[in-house]
């Protein structure tokens, strides 16, 4: 497989950190620019950081985002014209935003995920069936927890996690939200989804929904022991969006779910 050069926008940010390491030890890229949304006097790898421009793009194949919206839209607006390929991993977009996302992958192939774990891409699926499956007799609720010095609660994962049960029982997210919880031991059941958050030591992130009818409970549970998981699934992403036409894409769909 020839090697697919990359760009990576938000260069000096954790996640981008992060996946300059993962390319490192990966044959199948060759990293060609880091950008940043701001003047940084830097090299990394050799690489000069530069900002978003039309030139810095032109040779790369792949443009992998975790920046902030704002910039997410001046490099999809470059990308779009030179017709090159962008994984985003960037959040917080806004509904109109979102509809701009989508207006741009008429353009070019866009793979858009707010979190990139192939593992709890799939912990969101089996949550998504067990909660159709098991429903309305089953109660469910979340419990994560994360390093000391994660400051929101409960965690955008928990409650992606949480949109999985509403999509199983066909609701609105925001009509099942329940009581949220810091640091608890244990923490009870309700007609809607409770969670609690445990805030600890240098954890990156465990995740666990239960589901339970007082008669019994099931659960589904994922474990991070490792960053570097996040920054593979963007690269996981990016080898697989290389074979894409124009279109929006999820981790859902590299993972084949229906």
């Amino acid at each position: 497989m020839k090697k697919i050069n990359l760009a990576i926008t938000g260069c000096v940010g954790r996640m981008g950190q992060q996946i300059i390491k993962s390319v490192k030890v990966d044959n199948n890229f060759k990293l060609i620019a880091l950008t940043e949304n701001r003047k940084i006097n830097k090299k990394i790898n050799g690489i000069k950081i530069t900002s978003n421009t039309e030139e810095v793009f032109k040779k790369v194949n792949l443009i992998i985002d975790f920046t902030v919206p704002k910039c997410t839209f001046e490099v999809l607006k470059i990308a779009s014209k030179l017709k090159k390929r962008v994984v985003i991993g960037t959040t917080g977009f806004t509904k109109k935003e979102e509809n701009l996302i989508k207006k741009y992958s008429k353009k070019i192939p866009i793979l858009k995920a707010g979190n990139m774990s192939l593992g709890i891409n799939l912990l969101m699926y089996l949550t998504e069936i067990a909660s159709s499956s098991l429903g309305k007799k089953f109660l469910a609720k979340i419990d994560e927890t994360h390093h000391k010095h994660k400051k929101d609660y409960p965690s955008g994962t928990a409650l992606m996690l949480g949109k999985g049960v509403a999509v199983g029982k066909n609701k609105n997210f925001y009509t099942l939200l329940g009581k949220k919880y810091l640091n608890k031991k244990t923490f009870p059941y309700g007609k809607k989804i409770n969670f609690n958050s445990n805030r600890k030591g240098e954890i990156i992130g465990e995740h666990e929904i239960k589901f339970s009818s007082g008669k019994e409970i099931i659960t589904l549970n994922h474990e991070a022991f490792d960053r570097a998981l996040y920054s593979e699934g963007a690269l996981t992403a990016s080898k697989w969006l290389m074979t894409k036409k124009a279109g929006l894409y999820s981790m859902r769909d590299l993972m084949n779910f229906k």
